[in-house]
């Protein structure tokens, strides 16, 4: 009798839990799964509106001849390969000064350092914009160092458009990652740094033995979500450079942009271009995962 009333009052249990999840799981179907399921119909598609017409994996085969698609892979994977680790080991860095019991003002450090995580995405770009110009404040204060005979074209120059473009994301992103590590930080037991100390062991050595083996899954977490994040780079490079010169800055969500709103309208062969930032971020994440042996 017992047994038949615990097992009703699990049941009931279940309802109830559903009943709350329910809402959510309506949220995340509608707004999230359903546009996913859409957005790959239409990669199957070619046309706009009610002239969209079925063409297979047609646009799927158009992107190893298109050299604009491939441009923006490749401007993509070099502000990943440049700005992630250098964002990462920045954070990281700053993190541990900032956990510091001995440092005076932490406080006041720690939100400048956030700061620029909660500005304007577009104010700071066009902030940014303007201090690279040609005529600008970095120009001026390195000239004025005698550290440069002219001006360098942090716009129109293809390489130092693409450092101009990394020193944005890295300047805005750093502080979002430093709140990660020095939530972990704090978490960690001080008696771990004591005995390591009376060990002998320095500061760097306990930095790697002990810091970054116990914010492993942080650091995974950071990496992971900042991968995605520059995977999906728009904004910096929309109002910075605009792609240019040439697309020698343009990611692959501005040339996604550029086929829905700039070029011929295009929305299957754009929902197309879309699914390949989907599977970059599935195998990165995978390879991660696999490099920090979190297996589980």
């Amino acid at each position: 009798m017992k047994f038949v009333k615990k097992n009703n009052l699990n049941k009931n249990y279940d309802k109830v839990g559903w009943l709350f999840t329910l809402p959510s799981i309506l949220i995340i179907g509608s707004f999230v799964f359903y546009p996913m399921i859409q957005a790959f119909i239409t990669s199957l598609q070619s046309g706009m509106g009610n002239n969209l017409r079925f063409v297979g994996i047609a646009n799927y085969a158009r992107l190893f001849t298109d050299n604009i698609f491939q441009k923006s892979v490749f401007n993509t994977l070099i502000y990943l390969a440049i700005q992630v680790p250098i964002m990462i080991l920045l954070a990281l860095f700053i993190s541990v000064l900032l956990n510091d019991d001995k440092l005076k003002g932490k406080a006041f450090f720690r939100t400048a350092i956030f700061l620029p995580c909660v500005t304007s995405l577009v104010a700071y770009s066009v902030i940014f914009k303007s201090l690279f110009s040609n005529d600008g404040l970095m120009n001026k204060i390195l000239l004025n160092l005698h550290l440069l005979n002219s001006p360098i074209e942090w716009i129109t120059s293809p390489f130092w458009a693409k450092i101009t473009i990394i020193i944005a994301i890295t300047w805005r992103w750093t502080g979002y990652n430093m709140i990660f590590y020095l939530a972990g930080l704090q978490n960690i037991d001080p008696s771990i740094y004591e005995a390591a100390k009376i060990d002998g062991a320095t500061s760097v050595k306990q930095f790697f033995s002990i810091t970054v083996p116990l914010l492993k899954p942080i650091i995974l977490f950071t990496t992971v979500m900042s991968t995605t994040g520059t995977l999906q780079l728009f904004d910096e490079v929309m109002n910075i450079t605009k792609g240019g010169p040439g697309n020698a800055t343009t990611t692959i969500s501005q040339y996604i942009y550029n086929l829905s709103f700039k070029y011929t309208p295009n929305f299957g062969y754009a929902a197309a271009v879309s699914y390949t930032i989907v599977i970059m971020i599935i195998v990165l994440s995978l390879i991660q995962f696999k490099v920090a042996g979190d297996d589980k």
